[in-house]
């Protein structure tokens, strides 16, 4: 397979102000590049676009597990790529397809333990980069649902949430409730099996916003909730919180209200009642990147499983062409997108 002597990247032109719009990003045409001794060449397939990116676009806070992008640098992210050339004793071969972490771009290198080689179970490949690991982690290892629960999931219209209620349900969940932004979309969540689904629409923050949301959650589940996956924190969080039963778990997953509302932050304010969540011995666990690669080990022959037995849909959109890219993830930030959004390059 022949490289090109220039190849295309996407890399981060300003610093956002606000929530990112395509305009930040800029389609860069650079040299090929060249592996160095043991390194893989890849000619990436698909890559994933994730919230968390804004994160890492704008003020990044203490702590952050990846380094902050600065403009001029190259984005990266999950993707899917196909070998070029491979060291002598890599295991590796041309035409072999792997995921790692260089997405953004058309080629990459990377060391071989980097990569990780796609299993047999998914036949799609690009159902590799499903982000479905993250909430099957909480339900097994995390907080492990148990038979009954009353499951809440926020954000549930993105690529976790439409994975994770659906998770929820074929692990033993009694009743599945999420959130999402728009009537249309809690509609489809409606349809993947959700029992229930809170519409909190974008129609400014403050109180009022709040008082429905908690109302609309009161009627939802009169009883409380036994298990939260919250990927939005904020007014969602909260409510959730105060709604937990004794014994609740609560994982909290992603702060989508701070990364993708209109005055963007990676670390929204969340305002608990201490002393209700210690009478009721409410177990709440942040969940970071500590036990996700044996998550995603267990995840993905499991959800080749669930596929093939049709008991599971992955939600997603598939978008084609680098050039699309800024585009398509300004649409994600702005929540014009259901479930997991891919870029697909072409395969020649």
């Amino acid at each position: 397979m022949s490289v090109p002597e220039t190849v295309r990247e996407i890399r981060l032109a300003r610093r956002p102000q606000g929530r990112p719009v395509a305009a930040d990003l800029a389609v860069v045409e650079t040299p090929a590049p060249k592996p160095a001794a043991g390194q893989v060449l890849l000619r990436n397939r698909w890559f994933l676009l994730f919230a968390g990116l804004a994160t890492l676009l704008g003020e990044t806070p203490p702590g952050t597990p990846f380094p902050p992008i600065e403009p001029g640098d190259t984005l990266f992210g999950p993707a899917v790529g196909e070998v070029v050339d491979a060291p002598a004793g890599s295991g590796l071969r041309p035409g072999d397809l792997v995921v790692h972490f260089r997405g953004w771009r058309e080629y990459a290198v990377a060391d071989p333990a980097e990569l990780t080689p796609l299993v047999e179970e998914l036949a799609d490949p690009a159902a590799h980069l499903a982000p479905g690991s993250v909430g099957y982690g909480v339900l097994t290892r995390i907080a492990p649902v148990r038979p009954g629960d009353t499951v809440l999931v926020t954000g549930a219209a993105g690529g976790v949430g439409t994975l994770a209620g659906q998770t929820a349900r074929l692990l033993g969940a009694g009743t599945v409730i999420g959130t999402t932004g728009s009537p249309a979309k809690a509609e489809r969540l409606r349809e993947l099996g959700y029992d229930a689904v809170l519409v909190d629409e974008r129609t400014g923050d403050g109180p009022g916003r709040a008082e429905r949301f908690a109302r609309q959650l009161a009627e939802a589940a009169p009883d409380g909730i036994d298990l939260l996956i919250d990927n939005v924190g904020g007014h969602q969080a909260e409510a959730a919180l105060a709604a937990a039963r004794p014994g609740a778990r609560a994982a909290l997953v992603g702060v989508l209200s701070g990364q993708l509302g209109d005055t963007p932050a990676a670390h929204p304010p969340l305002r608990l009642d201490a002393f209700q969540l210690i009478i009721k011995g409410v177990r709440l666990v942040g969940c970071g990147n500590a036990g996700q690669a044996e998550a995603e080990a267990a995840w993905r022959p499991r959800f080749g499983e669930w596929l093939r037995e049709g008991r599971i849909a992955f939600p997603h959109v598939r978008v084609s062409g680098l050039e699309r890219a800024p585009r398509a993830f300004q649409e994600m930030t702005e929540g014009r997108h259901f479930g997991t959004v891919l870029v697909e390059l072409p395969a020649e």
